[in-house]
């Protein structure tokens, strides 16, 4: 089964042309290491990252806050270019965040808020590996103070590279590590 590679991060606000290049490349690095890009099939930074998986030929899914294919274009104002496949889940943005997080093998979080932070925390609450995309602003420039502020060991490793493709290497390192000593997390 192919590795999925969640994308969580900034879909509005402000986001730098070096954030946006960033996430395309990050895109393009999962998929030409073969797995899979999830994203929540948001615009923004998640949106970059998708259609740089796709440009590289990549499999790509959203996870939709709308409970069908008219909300998730009206109400919540996301794409559906560059996506293979769209899961609806009606559970709204705040909702939709757990089941985004949990069809991922390893999380990358690329800039950032609110909604970001809380997928973080998820992620990192249940021990997954956390790619932290750094150079892409919002929650990545605070989060090495936010996990030493949790004191709170989960099994999750978090890895902070600025470069995407490195990135995704190493954060697949860390998945294959978790495996071999059969580390359990939701979706291993």
């Amino acid at each position: 089964m192919r590795i999925k590679i969640g994308v969580m991060g900034a879909a509005g606000g402000k986001m730098s042309s070096q954030a946006r290049k960033k996430s395309y490349l990050l895109g393009k690095a999962i998929a030409e290491a073969g797995c899979v890009t999830l994203t929540g099939g948001c615009p923004g930074l998640p949106f970059e990252s998708t259609r740089g998986a796709k440009e590289a030929g990549g499999l790509t899914i959203g996870v939709s806050p709308g409970l069908n294919l008219q909300e998730h274009i009206d109400l919540y104002k996301s794409p559906t270019e560059h996506l293979d496949v769209l899961i609806f889940t009606g559970s709204g943005l705040m909702g939709r965040e757990v089941v985004g997080v949990r069809s991922c093998d390893v999380v990358v979080i690329v800039g950032g808020r609110s909604g970001t932070l809380g997928e973080f925390c998820i992620a990192y609450d249940e021990g997954r590996p956390i790619g932290v995309l750094e150079g892409t602003g919002g929650i990545t420039t605070g989060l090495k103070k936010v996990v030493e502020l949790m004191k709170k060991k989960t099994g999750s490793e978090v890895i902070y590279d600025a470069d995407p493709f490195r990135l995704v290497k190493r954060v697949l390192e860390a998945h294959r590590h978790m495996k071999k000593k059969k580390i359990r997390y939701a979706a291993g």
